[in-house]
């Protein structure tokens, strides 16, 4: 009972602190509330809009969540993303059609692996952190598909950092597209990817042998699992995701790449990842919220909310939601 009505104070507590950052802003919250529901939601278009801030993020948090259960803390799916999405648009435009979209997919997905390996190796056989050896690669990941893109890659047709436009043959085809709502083939990967995912951790020993390592490392070792492995595979995998979900905005959405391709998806997919807690079919609604607030974030600046507040709904979010798994946590071990 008492843990029961500290769960609730917490989350009271989440809501008066975001109520009293809009009022601080000058807004009035019922107001601003709405008008993120109907810029979010309101309409088929809005929703379309929604659904495709949701795509990239709930892949690259499934890639973030991967990491996690393994105990590795992946802040470099911004990279991974970005040379996926590089080299899935260097394929595309010499490839282009249906065999060219799957080996677009399979070079963001080996690009992206490749990326995070590194990351991996150091963790498991230098004892680097990999929070430090991830930072590094993004930056570097921004520099060289910068680089890419001014240089070999660039569309001399225009001024910009940016490739040619891939042909419409090789875009990634709807599932449904009537009456302004657009539903993307790569939203429907990402769904299925965390489905499965929740399935492939409990049911697999692969899956087990990811969560032992990330559970205790030691008694994992003691339980004949090789940590090392286990984390060079987690660290290779996640890269791979964080590839794919490049790949997909590319071919789905953009249909190229240009200089400062993401506008954050790998470090939001953190909170994605973190506000799912344990739960791979948490994922789902974490992403579609964090979708919500992206695009919906516009429409409240007309009620003279800065679009900033969506940045601190999501942070208060996050740590209630940790808040909480923690208060849950002592109440087992009690």
């Amino acid at each position: 009972m008492k843990r029961n009505i500290g769960i609730a104070i917490l989350a009271l507590c989440g809501i008066c602190l975001i109520v009293f950052a809009m009022m601080a802003a000058g807004a009035k919250p019922m107001e601003a509330f709405q008008g993120l529901i109907k810029g979010s939601l309101g309409s088929p278009a809005a929703i379309a809009g929604t659904l495709r801030e949701t795509t990239p993020l709930l892949i690259a948090g499934i890639a973030v969540f991967f990491a996690l259960r393994a105990g590795l803390f992946n802040i470099g799916v911004e990279g991974q993303l970005t040379v996926g999405a590089c080299a899935c648009a260097f394929v595309v435009l010499k490839i282009p059609g249906p065999f060219g979209i799957v080996l677009g997919t399979i070079a963001g997905m080996v690009a992206g692996g490749l990326w995070a390996m590194p990351a991996g190796l150091i963790k498991a056989y230098r004892g680097g952190h990999e929070v430090i050896t991830t930072i590094m690669l993004n930056n570097v990941a921004g520099l060289f598909t910068l680089a890419l893109v001014s240089g070999p890659m660039k569309d001399p047709t225009q001024e910009g950092t940016t490739t040619a436009n891939i042909a419409e043959s090789s875009h990634l085809p709807a599932v449904y597209d009537q009456n302004s709502l657009t539903i993307s083939l790569a939203l429907v990967f990402g769904l299925v990817g965390a489905i499965y995912l929740a399935g492939w951790f409990k049911r697999t020993v692969a899956g087990y042998e990811v969560r032992a390592v990330g559970a205790n490392p030691t008694a994992a070792a003691v339980a004949g699992i090789s940590a090392k492995n286990v984390i060079v595979r987690a660290m290779t995998t996640s890269g791979m995701i964080a590839g794919f979900a490049g790949a997909m905005q590319v071919l789905a959405f953009e249909h190229r790449f240009y200089g400062g391709f993401s506008p954050g998806y790998g470090f939001d997919a953190l909170g994605v990842a973190l506000l799912a807690g344990q739960s791979a079919f948490g994922l789902i609604p974490s992403s579609l919220l964090f979708g919500i607030l992206a695009k919906g974030g516009t429409a409240i600046q007309i009620y003279g909310v800065p679009k900033g507040i969506t940045t601190v709904i999501l942070g208060v979010l996050i740590v209630v939601a940790a808040a909480i798994r923690y208060r849950k946590a002592k109440a087992v071990e009690s």
